[in-house]
């Protein structure tokens, strides 16, 4: 696995953003108290954005360990992450989405079973969030669960909310997965399909309170039902070899 670069924090908060101007301050301010007694960075990744974004995170940067990166124009959420994971320091990355919807204050929790997951059974571990009470629209609600269900019969990835934005798992790890647009969709696949394991705890869920969405639902399901079948065809194209030194 690449190795983690050094005199690194322990884990590295990395959040795609696009047009997500008032929910910068709030959400840095959760995760400074989240993660006050762990060393860490929080890594945004401003993916094109058009509105007050830059100067939002240029006011937290003042006050927090932000980081900054910026794409000159939207490449994606997957790329996004692509981007803050490369640049990280920490040897375990958290990702969360940058609306507010998910709860920092998770992550600690989500952090120690990762730790604990990977000093007990060992390997590679990807520990995901797992909405159990959503607070979006009903339409949402209704199309995720149908996504869910054909994904889990197609990649059998025993995962019941890939969707969620908050995850731990090794920078190495991620690093070593194949990388393309939408991937974080699915993580875990990808990290079974490598050898790894999955883990999934129940997190906190909120509504959107500040901003719009950047996703509509029936583009979603359209490129979410191509990106499956290549997933799929993925798996089926890969087989994991076992070397040995001689």
């Amino acid at each position: 696995m690449p190795a983690e670069p050094s005199h690194a924090p322990l884990v590295s908060v990395v959040i795609p953003v696009r047009n997500e101007a008032p929910n910068i301050a709030p959400l840095v301010a959760e995760i400074e108290a989240a993660l006050a007694d762990v060393p860490h960075e929080i890594v945004y990744v401003d993916d094109g954005s058009s509105d007050a974004t830059p100067e939002a995170l240029a006011e937290a940067a003042s006050v927090a360990p932000v980081r900054r990166l910026r794409h000159a124009q939207s490449c994606g959420q997957s790329a996004a992450v692509i981007t803050g994971v490369k640049a990280a320091r920490g040897r375990w990355i958290a990702t969360l989405d940058g609306d507010g919807q998910n709860d920092p204050a998770d992550i600690p929790r989500l952090l120690a079973r990762a730790e604990a997951e990977a000093a007990g059974a060992g390997g590679a571990i990807l520990i995901a969030g797992h909405r159990v009470n959503r607070r979006d629209t009903q339409v949402k609600r209704v199309t995720s669960r149908m996504a869910n269900r054909i994904r889990a019969r197609l990649l059998r990835d025993a995962t019941p909310d890939t969707g969620c934005g908050l995850k731990v798992f090794p920078r190495a790890l991620f690093l070593e997965l194949p990388h393309f647009d939408h991937m974080h969709r699915f993580l875990p696949a990808l990290v079974l399909r490598q050898g790894g394991r999955v883990v999934s705890e129940p997190v906190n869920h909120r509504p959107r309170v500040r901003g719009v969405s950047n996703y509509g639902t029936l583009d979603r399901l359209l490129v979410s039902f191509l990106d499956l079948v290549g997933v799929a065809w993925l798996q089926r194209r890969w087989k994991r070899p076992v070397a040995e030194e001689l």
